[in-house]
């Protein structure tokens, strides 16, 4: 029986491991859960997690799960009283959140005015210079697109060219002289188009050796806003996340009271509902500019989790019952440092190509403040069909010196063969003594290439290496040594 009136089945709009982690709470609140799910991911674990998988189409599996209508149809069709996005696809996409409600289904998230003037790059900006929040000098295509170019180069190099609907760093393009502006505006525009159908694109000022530091937001439709503290989430390659932590280290506590009172601020004069994270730069000499917000869960939401105990998915679908949230801002505690892995699958040694393959044998880490969230399984194939991220290893300890030891050792007891992965990069940059003493910036990874490199290993003594970790697995020696059909109903005859 559900624990939440009004909510008896909710249908998953995503896939992976994101998927795999609203199931756990819809099963633990009694709520039953459906998924769409494309072919490619007929099989997946988040296939196997839920209690109903519904096909959708496309002409690629990224058009299917951006395909609203045919995801609303299924959600009509059995009876979902709600819908929930995860993150990415259609989570921030305002005329689906509109589409839902009209249907008649409850939408897991912020209102799609909410989510208009606050997930649109451009109207948040426009909205949040209205309430006198630092913002970077920036300039607009759609104000006027033949003149572009020349108002952002007016702007001042370096410039960020970024997608107004966009979100996760997608097709964001740094800018340092005039001469590269009009590749990279068609570069900017063209990831639009393909990530979230919408070619709306803004330049801002970019600010050098930025920390980019984020505040998670949960407000009800009682008029109830709270933050659960921030993340420092500036280890990134090429503005995707890699490495993500709470609290932001070294962050004075005067400092971490305005940016989390402005984003409260900002959520509140929105009259926004739901979970949603405000995000900031923060510049080397202190000053923070608002960045953007994210009108939905975001990927790094499990540090939060572990550090003040709530359970960020029950709260989300609380807030869309209607219920009043049974919070208090000076009753919220952080406990501890957590910090979130993000395992790809890539190659970090050949400039992170991207990685293929069988999942021969997968065997995440376990043990006390160690948390797991994935979406992927043995004998799962690995393909260049979605994000290349495969799951999230996050820990949770005293103080960050043990939770960086923590996260090392987890990431070292990972055991991951057929797909190449980033895990012995994400070591390296935990393991590095700039990480370590706090002192991490969106240009960490290219500042410190040459120390990231893995230390250089002769062929020979890498294949007898990786020989030995597959002969000492016995699930990879029961697969080599399996007798295929017909042979094995052959008994032990032999010709």
């Amino acid at each position: 029986m559900s624990q939440i009136p009004g909510l008896e089945k909710v249908l998953i709009a995503n896939r992976g491991e994101i998927a795999v982690r609203i199931t756990r709470t819809l099963s633990r609140l009694g709520i039953a859960s459906a998924l769409v799910a494309h072919a490619e991911d007929a099989g997946s674990l988040a296939a196997q997690a839920v209690d109903e998988v519904h096909p959708i189409t496309g002409e690629t599996p990224v058009s299917a799960y951006l395909d609203g209508a045919q995801t609303i149809a299924v959600a009509k069709r059995i009876g979902a009283d709600a819908i929930h996005p995860g993150y990415g696809f259609l989570s921030e996409n305002a005329d689906f959140a509109e589409s839902v409600i009209a249907a008649g289904i409850r939408w897991i998230g912020p209102s799609p005015d909410s989510m208009r003037r606050l997930g649109d790059k451009i109207e948040s900006r426009r909205f949040v210079a209205g309430l006198g929040v630092p913002l970077t000098p920036s300039a607009s295509e759609s104000e006027d697109p033949k003149t572009f170019a020349a108002r952002a180069a007016r702007v001042g190099f370096p410039l960020l060219i970024k997608a107004s609907a966009g979100g996760g760093g997608k097709g964001m393009q740094i800018v340092r002289e005039a001469s590269a502006l009009p590749q990279a505006i068609e570069l900017a525009r063209s990831a639009a188009v393909r990530y979230f159908k919408d070619e709306r694109i803004y330049a801002e000022r970019y600010v050098e050796s930025p920390r980019h530091v984020e505040v998670q937001i949960l407000a009800d439709t009682h008029g109830q806003v709270f933050h659960l503290g921030e993340r420092d989430c500036s280890v990134q390659r090429r503005f995707q996340k890699l490495i993500e932590e709470t609290p932001a280290p070294g962050l004075a506590p005067v400092l971490r009271r305005a940016i989390c009172e402005r984003a409260v601020q900002i959520a509140r004069a929105a009259d926004y509902h739901n979970a949603g994270t405000v995000e900031f730069i923060l510049a080397p000499n202190g000053e923070f500019f608002f960045l953007e917000m994210n009108t939905r869960l975001q990927v790094e939401h499990p540090v939060t989790e572990l550090v003040t105990g709530i359970d960020l998915v029950e709260q989300q679908l609380r807030v869309a019952a209607g219920e009043k949230l049974a919070l208090q801002q000076e009753t919220i505690r952080s406990k501890g440092v957590a910090i979130e892995c993000r395992l790809c699958a890539e190659d970090a040694d050949h400039d992170f190509r991207p990685a293929v393959g069988e999942l021969l044998v997968f065997r995440p880490a376990e043990g006390p403040g160690i948390r797991f969230d994935g979406g992927i399984a043995e004998g799962q194939t690995i393909t260049t069909a979605f994000d290349p991220m495969l799951a999230k290893l996050v820990v949770h300890a005293e103080d960050r010196s043990s939770a960086i030891r923590l996260a090392i050792r987890a990431l070292e007891e990972t055991v991951i063969l057929g797909c190449t992965t980033n895990a012995s990069f994400l070591a390296r940059i935990l393991e590095h003594p700039e990480f370590q003493a706090g002192r991490v910036e969106t240009g960490f990874i290219p500042a410190h290439a040459d120390s990231l490199e893995p230390a250089s290993l002769a062929d020979a003594e890498r294949r007898l290496l990786l020989a030995a970790a597959a002969l000492s697995n016995r699930d990879f020696l029961e697969r080599a040594n399996a007798v295929p059909e017909p042979f094995a109903s052959m008994g032990g005859w032999r010709n």
